[in-house]
């Protein structure tokens, strides 16, 4: 068998192993029901409330951007944390050893993120259909729009994830590096707030990343077209959620295997060594 072809498949194997254990994991689990029941609670409470003018009920209106946002941040966190603390204990230093190891185990890290997120984004929408109405307004061409949209937005969020784990010096900074730019991102990128009441120069700033065009292209997956009204530009700028996301997913293709050949040459065994450490340390 072709070297790379069987480096493929041992990470697609890992990957869905990875991803069946953590179907099992009670940790997950409860990660999981935790999410759907925050959000669903939202939702409950606010399921006579209309939105501005739009005639669309809260949970109609609000549910799409959830799930955008929640795809956006999982696949830039997860394998962010994944990649630090798998460089500290010395998984990485093992598959570079092998060959093609590094291929094998980015493709890994792609299928179990991303089968990650299909228990999350079930427990939510499959509770939503029966507590709320109007959920998806679209049919089947809305649901075709959901996994183009879901497709694109892992394409081109899920590189800058590993990117990150990559340049982070230790796993406990990547809460700093991470998590509060992603989230501040995702505050200002129309996910609960609609970007039209932000400063200009905040809305030029959330159409530059890819998180504001994924809940735009989820928004207009599940709403009916007359909610396009309320966007910026009066449109779903469908065209130019193609295109922004096929940028960053090329962007992601480009850079991220440089980065994770640049790491990885870096990476030995005396570091792992001092990682430990340095854990220890802050365990204690």
């Amino acid at each position: 068998m072709n070297p790379t072809r069987h480096a493929i498949a041992l990470g697609l194997r890992r990957g869905w192993t990875e991803f069946a254990l953590s179907l099992r994991s009670t940790q997950d689990q409860g990660f999981y029901l935790f999410m759907a029941g925050v959000t669903l609670v939202v939702l409950w409470f606010n399921r006579d409330n209309e939105v501005g003018d739009t005639g669309l009920l809260y949970p109609a209106f609000a549910l799409p951007s959830i799930l955008g946002a929640l795809l956006a941040f999982g696949v830039v966190i997860g394998p962010a944390y994944a990649l630090a603390m798998e460089r500290e204990d010395g998984t990485l230093l093992r598959h570079k050893a092998m060959p093609h190891g590094m291929q094998g185990y980015v493709t890994g890290q792609l299928l179990f993120h991303s089968l990650g997120l299909l228990p999350l984004l079930l427990v939510i929408l499959v509770p939503s259909f029966f507590l709320f109405d109007d959920v998806m307004s679209n049919g089947l061409a809305g649901w075709l729009t959901v996994a183009w949209v879901a497709v694109l937005g892992l394409l081109a969020t899920l590189p800058l994830g590993m990117i990150l784990g990559s340049v982070v010096p230790s796993v406990q900074k990547v809460g700093t590096w991470g998590m509060l730019p992603v989230i501040v991102l995702t505050t200002i990128s129309g996910i609960f707030v609609p970007i039209q009441a932000m400063w200009h120069w905040v809305q030029v700033v959330a159409q530059v990343f890819p998180t504001y065009w994924i809940g735009l292209g989820m928004r207009s997956a599940f709403l009916p077209d007359s909610a396009a009204a309320f966007e910026l530009d009066d449109s779903w700028r469908t065209g130019m959620t193609v295109l922004v996301l096929g940028a960053w997913a090329a962007f992601g293709l480009l850079v991220t295997p440089r980065v994770l050949r640049r790491m990885a040459r870096r990476q030995s065994g005396s570091q792992v060594l001092e990682a430990k450490e340095a854990a220890l340390q802050w365990v204690r």
